[in-house]
């Protein structure tokens, strides 16, 4: 009996599993320390760490751009952030006791202020008389918005904080609402303060409407709001400091909606209201890189009422923690689909097609930003003057019921 041999082809051979070579991540984008293309690039900017209201006068571990570091408010009120390893003999600050005017270390007393100072060394004759030489290695704070931002590039370069048109001047019963920790924006999402994959894998996110037509919409059902079903046209455009897109939405009776959604660099997101009430949008986010496998979210919002970042419901009226594994992957939303990328996704195994314009773009120009700092000069964003460190959003949700011009291709 004559056996007889299938017939495949070409194509079928070669797209067989055990002649796929994995990729890679992309090691410029991917790497965030110090003296790496992107941590040197992030460490040019102002970075949230804390929220104002969980630093005191007990040390903490914080982890940022790859590095452990510990915070702490001396009893003046002061927020600081210091090397961890007392410049003495190495121990942990974290187990130091805060004073009026700074941390003391726990085995020789050696005391630092806010800036790193050593102020005291009580087992050196009249207190230290070199002790003014002796600074522990220390990195700038400021408050704002009731976060801690931390600086962490070259004291030389150190730009102003800035400052977001849609956080400031506020009216009577208004303030801002802030979270920190988790995942930025579903405030149930997980437990610990670092989520478990890298930061680009949230930020890019927010230059990508189709996954919200997609995923939060005809896939898991509405996650968000009933007119995301509506497939946009969409146009992405570089813009001073980031990178937007405005997505065109035809409703009923001849109404239609501009959506308008915000990535500034290197890594904020002003994202218009989810449940497309009209209007700017009243929230500026975070999406911080703890190190090359982890993030931590932070979010502030002008608002009269708190409730801004309460979870929302994902399936059936359950939040995402109220969800069983099963119901995760029968109804998955952001977390899934970005952790389901890896810790780090592989960027040499990606596939991109039209749909991921805003994606390419915003890659694009981050690496042109990483680019202007490697040659020495100040990436887009950076303001040493205060009158220049007003941001302007433009993000928002803009009805009309007036003909809206096709998008320009991208």
């Amino acid at each position: 009996m004559t056996k007889t041999i299938p017939i495949v082809d070409a194509a079928q051979l070669q797209s067989s599993a055990y002649h796929h070579t994995p990729g890679h991540p992309d090691p410029v984008l991917s790497q965030v320390g110090k003296g790496t293309p992107t941590g040197e690039y992030l460490r040019r900017y102002w970075h949230p760490i804390a929220l104002a209201s969980e630093v005191t006068d007990r040390p903490q571990m914080v982890r940022l751009l790859g590095e452990d570091l510990v915070l702490f408010r001396d009893k003046s009120g002061r927020p600081g952030l210091l090397y961890p390893r007392c410049m003495h003999r190495g121990t942990s600050l974290f187990y130091g006791h805060v004073e009026e005017e700074g941390i003391r270390c726990c085995y020789h007393g050696w005391l630092f202020a806010v800036d790193g100072q050593c102020l005291n060394q009580p087992c050196e004759p009249e207190g230290g008389l070199r002790r003014d030489a002796a600074r522990q290695p220390w990195y700038p704070v400021e408050e704002r918005y009731g976060l801690v931002f931390a600086y962490m590039g070259p004291p030389e370069k150190k730009p102003v904080l800035p400052r977001y048109d849609i956080l400031e001047d506020l009216e009577e019963g208004e303030f801002i609402e802030i979270i920190g920790g988790g995942f930025a924006g579903y405030a149930d999402h997980v437990d610990e303060p670092h989520v478990p994959y890298h930061w680009l894998q949230n930020w890019e996110n927010i230059m990508d409407p189709y996954h919200v037509y997609v995923l939060h919409s005809t896939f898991s059902g509405i996650q968000f709001a009933e007119n995301f079903k509506i497939l946009p046209r969409v146009d992405f455009e570089a813009v001073d400091g980031g990178v937007i897109y405005r997505a065109w939405r035809d409703l009923d009776e001849g109404k239609k909606l501009e959506r308008v959604n915000s990535a500034l660099f290197p890594n904020v997101s002003a994202i218009p209201m989810i449940d497309l009430s009209p209007g700017q949008g009243r929230w500026i986010g975070w999406h911080v890189a703890v190190d090359d496998q982890h993030f931590r979210g932070f979010f502030a919002a002008r608002t009269r009422k708190p409730g801004n970042f309460a979870p929302f419901k994902m399936h059936n009226g359950k939040s995402w923690k109220e969800l069983s594994e099963q119901e995760k992957q029968d109804y998955p939303g952001d977390f899934e689909a970005q952790y389901g990328q890896g810790r780090v996704t592989l960027h040499g195994e990606e596939h991109l097609a039209t749909s991921d314009r805003g994606i390419a773009l915003l890659r694009r120009q981050m690496k042109q930003q990483i680019a202007i700092v490697q040659q020495g000069g100040d990436p887009a964003g950076v303001h040493f003057n205060e009158a220049e460190a007003l941001v302007r959003i433009r993000s928002g949700n803009f009805y009309t019921t007036s003909d809206t011009p096709e998008p320009s291709a991208a």
